[in-house]
């Protein structure tokens, strides 16, 4: 990816958890590109294959602007953390009026989200694995869990408690989603425990079932699969007996594709650069 930022979508999106889309949807910028490799990525197109159109620090202040005009509830940064520096120039030329979302894959440094300070309401990160087996295996990197942990406390440290409007819609705070993986629930639980053991009960956590084998999850028999329900359940019953009430827990049935938005550069700005 170059320095300037990717994009790949920007509209309105009504499919985050119930307290981001709320009733006018999260105003969300899906990036290109990715700090991490994993091989079962609903958005592979973009993650990996890096489909997207590159445009100016300037533009992306517009497209901030231009969906905050539409009356959505936030604007929702999904994996900006490889731009960080153009994300933030962004943010402080036309600062939004309405919460930022920071929605990331939990790999990043500390430093990057120190940079971001005062420009985040909302720090949305993945935990996906405790397991460094499971992280090189399926997302390229041993390293994984060191990483997001120290980044998911800091995230903490810089937000706070969380806080809601009247309308139940989140104005700060931090949610942590975990998705299952199948044949991986003793890691999803060693998740759980890590999060119960070392966070404040008013972190949120959004527990999801949506896994469908995308990407390059077909070379990889053992994953090849959605979820069995007692795979499901195993992992619930072991979030409510942590006591990790405070947050969402996705049904099984949302494991379909329909839930993957179209990356067909939709309210991406014009550039002079081709497509890449």
């Amino acid at each position: 990816m170059p320095a300037d930022p990717v994009l790949a979508r920007v509209g309105v999106h009504q499919w985050e958890e119930p307290c981001i889309s709320g009733t006018r949807g999260s105003g969300t910028a899906f990036f290109s590109g990715c700090t991490l490799r994993c091989l079962f990525c609903q958005n592979y197109t973009i993650s990996t294959d890096g489909f997207g159109r590159r445009i100016s620090i300037n533009q992306l202040a517009d497209c901030f602007r231009d969906l905050e005009e539409q009356h959505v509830h936030n604007i929702n940064l999904v994996n900006p953390v490889h731009f960080m520096p153009a994300v933030r120039a962004a943010l402080q030329k036309k600062p939004p009026h309405i919460p930022v979302v920071w929605n990331s894959g939990g790999y990043e440094r500390v430093e990057t989200l120190r940079a971001m300070d005062g420009l985040v309401h909302i720090y949305l990160p993945d935990l996906k694995y405790k397991s460094s087996e499971a992280s090189l295996r399926y997302s390229g990197t041993e390293d994984y869990f060191t990483y997001a942990s120290k980044a998911i406390l800091e995230m903490v440290r810089q937000i706070g408690e969380c806080q809601f409007d009247a309308d139940g819609i989140m104005q700060k705070g931090v949610m942590i989603r975990h998705l299952i993986l199948p044949g991986h629930t003793n890691d999803s639980i060693q998740v759980l425990e890590w999060i119960a053991s070392y966070l404040p009960k008013w972190v949120c956590v959004s527990l999801m079932a949506q896994y469908v084998p995308m990407g390059k999850a077909q070379q990889y028999p053992e994953i090849n699969r959605r979820i069995t329900k007692r795979e499901y359940e195993k992992v619930l019953d072991k979030l409510f007996a942590l006591g990790l009430e405070n947050g969402y827990v996705q049904e099984r049935k949302a494991a379909n594709i329909k839930f993957t938005p179209a990356f067909d550069l939709s309210g991406v700005p014009e550039a002079e650069d081709t497509l890449i």
